[in-house]
């Protein structure tokens, strides 16, 4: 594998913010700059509004930058460059623009695009815990929750680009409806921005639960955060909703090592940080149902996420790029 000697820009493309950095081929964040997301219509001028930031941070430095690579929140043909319409439930100006093009006509270097949690997948694999590592299966959990899955060094996509919609894996035959159509998918239970739903379909069974007042006494108010903070602190309806959400992700990781044999398990986004005190819990379940010989073969990590680290992810997908062609 040719590895470039230059940093290369990474960029992160977010619900609420957008950030690019300059990151040098060890995966060294060396700058790093952010926007917020903004309104419909903007979001491709932040982005190169970004970019070119990133680029007079590089000439500042007397360094030339080896090529741009792009993470987006939705299904990406990568051959052809943009994320398809209609898959960005955030950001849905996005779909079927020629991203990777522009960024080539407007710089001058090499551009690549693909999905937020494949790029984050990769740099996983080449800067951080699953380096080195034969397969690799990343889940992020933020918001929603996405998944990146390497195989025998090869980063999968799919037929569609579509790989990796772990969230969307049922892990319940009688489940809540999802956003999606479906039944019982692992984000209902697990997802930044579904946890709450659960909490608050339980608020009637729970009238001495302290979830509402810690929302200051307005159930639209609930956050992930306010739910997992009550958990630790006993909070039965807070206990019920966390115990769901750990069951849940222990039955989505069984069924994603019982299938793929995956190395290394990579578990990472805004709600990490909240899990990774669960993290013994999770892997008990887990082993409960799981085929021993390959559980215990897989290592799992929780990984809480830096924002500013993501734009890593980009500049694995240049990394990634080049080596393939």
């Amino acid at each position: 594998m040719t590895i470039p000697t230059d940093p290369m820009v990474g960029v992160d493309v977010g619900a609420s913010t957008i950030s690019a950095g300059l990151v040098s081929p060890d995966g060294t964040v060396l700058a790093t700059v952010q926007a917020p997301t903004l309104g419909p219509g903007r979001v491709i001028d932040t982005i190169f509004a970004l970019v070119d930031r990133a680029l007079a941070l590089a000439d500042d430095r007397g360094q030339a930058v080896a090529g741009i690579g792009i993470g987006l929140p939705g299904v990406v043909d990568v051959d052809k460059g943009h994320m398809r319409s209609g898959t960005g439930s955030w950001l849905s100006e996005l779909g079927d623009v020629p991203l990777a093009a522009l960024v080539r006509e407007r710089t001058g270097l090499a551009g690549f695009v693909d999905n937020d949690v494949n790029a984050l997948t990769l740099a996983e694999w080449f800067f951080g815990h699953g380096r080195g590592a034969s397969s690799l299966l990343t889940i992020a959990i933020g918001t929603g929750i996405g998944g990146g899955l390497i195989v025998d060094g090869t980063l999968l996509r799919g037929h569609h680009g579509g790989t990796g919609e772990i969230g969307h894996l049922s892990v319940s035959l009688t489940g809540p409806a999802c956003v999606c159509g479906g039944i019982g998918c692992l984000a209902t239970y697990v997802a930044g921005g579904m946890i709450p739903d659960r909490a608050r379909e339980w608020l009637g069974h729970y009238r001495d639960s302290a979830v509402l007042s810690r929302a200051g006494g307005d159930p639209a108010r609930i956050s992930a955060a306010v739910i997992f903070e009550a958990a630790a602190g006993g909070d039965p309806l807070a206990r019920t909703v966390v115990d769901e959400a750990c069951e849940a992700l222990a039955s989505a990781v069984v069924s994603v090592v019982n299938l793929l044999n995956p190395e290394v398990i990579v578990i990472t986004g805004g709600v990490a940080a909240s899990l990774a005190p669960l993290r013994d819990d999770i892997l008990r379940r887990a082993r409960r149902r799981a085929l021993t010989t390959l559980f215990d073969a897989t290592t799992i990590q929780v990984v809480p996420v830096d924002k500013r680290d993501t734009v890593r992810g980009g500049a694995a997908l240049v990394l990634y790029q080049m080596a393939r062609s």
